[in-house]
């Protein structure tokens, strides 16, 4: 059985296929949490710099933090001339006071919370902004509920559950939070469909065998789903979060 550490340290094996796949986020979120911001950002768990090269095309200043060295190759090639540099949300290899807006987008579920919410004070200047942001395939569809049972990641979708119904866990000095929700549809074709399922971090640690047959059941999910031009609508809901400290 893998664990939560086995499953956040997975995506480096599959990091190709994350960047192939994975959707970014909508404009209206990246907006959002760059609203009044004037200082420099931090991108942390920045991945392959899906939100990071939204958040450089808008500001310019952001630092890219990520620990997978193959996510941060891909990075650098994605977003050119992205200062990214190794770390972890519990551990940054930032200045105190050093930035005025940091992010993790598909990344606070994996942290310590308590160390990961120290660390985000130390770094940020006052006043500064700690932003959240997670896609979440949209529940109102009942294909996605296939979907979603077809992949198998019960452990994760619970925790996604928690987040949309009740919003992350945080520790001081972070407490209330504004939040936004924004619908919307990723449009993809069914070889794309299947490597999003293959760049999942439940579907990356099974065995061969298993991970096999889930990616055959998505297949097939995504040829019945598919339009007469092969592309699939796949609905998604992104939930962000923003704590402002003074």
């Amino acid at each position: 059985m893998s664990t939560s550490d086995d499953r956040a340290l997975s995506f480096g094996a599959a990091a190709e296929a994350y960047d192939r796949a994975r959707p970014s986020y909508p404009d209206e979120v990246v907006d959002w949490l760059l609203d009044g911001v004037d200082g420099p950002v931090a991108d942390v768990g920045a991945g392959t710099g899906k939100l990071t090269s939204s958040l450089a095309a808008r500001h310019g200043d952001v630092v890219a933090v990520e620990p997978d060295a193959q996510m941060r190759e891909i990075l650098q090639a994605t977003v050119p001339g992205a200062d990214a540099r190794d770390g972890t949300a519990e551990h940054l290899p930032l200045g105190a006071g050093s930035t005025s807006l940091l992010t993790m987008a598909q990344a606070w579920h994996w942290v310590d919370v308590p160390r990961a919410s120290a660390e985000a004070a130390r770094v940020l200047a006052r006043p500064g902004r700690l932003g959240l942001v997670w896609n979440y395939r949209s529940p109102a569809d009942p294909w996605v509920s296939r979907l979603s049972a077809a992949l198998g990641g019960a452990d994760s979708a619970g925790q996604m559950d928690g987040i949309r119904d009740d919003g992350p866990a945080v520790a001081a000095p972070f407490s209330s939070c504004d939040r936004i929700v924004v619908a919307w549809n990723h449009l993809i074709d069914v070889d794309s469909l299947v490597t999003l399922a293959a760049s999942r971090s439940y579907v990356i640690v099974r065995p061969e065998h298993e991970r096999e047959q889930v990616l055959g059941a998505v297949r097939a999910l995504g040829q019945e789903r598919a339009d007469v031009d092969g592309s699939v609508r796949l609905p998604y809901e992104t939930y962000a979060f923003r704590y402002d400290v003074t």
